[in-house]
């Protein structure tokens, strides 16, 4: 072969060895989401939701990723407050600031459930500050029950952001949300007059919601009429004798006042007509215990368990009255599968 083309030859193999290494070191676009990873998401809702060994770990490695929508992300976070630890409030922290609306509103919910107190406060308390209204409103929702003294330096913000939220709803007079939003907070300050008109606007635009009746009922009852308050509670059950919902919030009017014997009945009620609602199942049995129908309870905790083993706040209150009727076998197994579901539970770390 001529010099000249052996050359030429030589040149072109060069060319194309250098055209490979470029295209091999070529920047990789994103890759989206593969199969496996869809997968281990559903997965790990379903093993949070379902209360299985390791629910704690797989939750938070789904909550570490950057490729989730923000709706995904947002139902992760409704699961978070029964795997609490140090790890689950950093990680609803750092969507306090960050993300879509829809998951910051998720996280404030899971750190209002996961922090309490001032530990709350100094995290949610910065967010009154936020650009974004609807943000500020959030966290606002959910400071305002803490006690001043838990509330701290950030307890004037508080109170500036929810009187601007008093001026937004009262301008909002045909949203019955809003109408409803703006009872809370006058419930909640105190004004009952106005919590009522508020209320009753919401009657107006929605007739029969019992959400409202029970408002009402609430703000009779803090202005010293009990009887009204009563009265009010006890007539969407005449017209349906068989709603759940007004059956416990009855229970919970009559417990509250004194009368557990019609109380249990009325909570037993709602138990029987939604076999499934975790919070009537456990109201049921705090009122058991405080009659000290213990067995009762017991029973009423482990079939709660039963049907939802994530719910933590059942099963640490099971713990506990194990332990006062002196069953610990009992107790070593439920603490068992607390360990294998969240070991780093606070629970658990502090010697429960």
């Amino acid at each position: 072969m001529p010099k000249a083309s052996r050359y030429a030859l030589i040149s072109l193999l060069v060319v194309l060895c250098v055209a490979a290494l470029a295209w091999w070191a070529r920047p990789q676009p994103a890759q989206a989401p593969t199969e496996a990873a869809k997968h281990s998401y559903s997965q790990a809702l379903e093993q949070a939701r379902q209360g299985q060994p390791g629910a704690a770990r797989v939750l938070y490695q789904q909550l570490a990723r950057t490729d989730l929508t923000a709706d995904r992300r947002a139902k992760l976070y409704a699961e978070l407050p029964h795997y609490p630890s140090a790890r689950a409030l950093a990680l609803a922290k750092a969507d306090l600031l960050e993300g879509d609306l829809l998951v910051r509103h998720a996280a404030i919910d899971a750190v209002s459930e996961l922090a309490q107190g001032n530990g709350r406060a100094k995290l949610l308390g910065p967010l009154l500050d936020d650009p974004m209204a609807d943000v500020r409103y959030h966290a606002a929702r959910a400071l305002m029950n803490l006690a001043p003294d838990d509330l701290g330096v950030y307890f004037g913000p508080l109170q500036a952001v929810l009187d601007d939220y008093v001026k937004t709803l009262e301008n909002e007079h045909d949203k019955p949300a809003s109408q409803a939003e703006l009872a809370r907070i006058y419930l909640h300050d105190g004004d009952y007059q106005q919590a009522m008109l508020a209320v009753e606007r919401v009657l107006a635009l929605t007739p029969g919601d019992l959400d409202a009746v029970v408002m009402k009922a609430r703000a009779l009852d803090l202005e010293g009429q009990p009887d009204k308050a009563r009265a009010v509670l006890a007539e969407p059950l005449k017209r349906e004798p068989d709603s759940a919902f007004m059956q416990h919030q009855l229970g919970l009017w009559l417990l509250a006042h004194q009368q557990e014997e019609f109380a249990l009945l009325a909570l037993t009620r709602a138990v029987e007509l939604a076999p499934d609602a975790g919070d009537y199942r456990y109201d049921l049995a705090l009122a058991l215990h405080g009659m000290d129908q213990l067995d009762a309870a017991q029973t009423q905790l482990d079939e709660l368990l039963r049907r939802d083993p994530a719910n933590r706040r059942a099963r640490l209150t099971l713990i506990d009255y194990w332990k006062q009727s002196g069953q610990l076998q009992n107790v070593q197994v439920l603490q068992a599968e607390l360990e294998r579901q969240n070991p780093d539970d606070p629970a658990l770390q502090q010697g429960l």
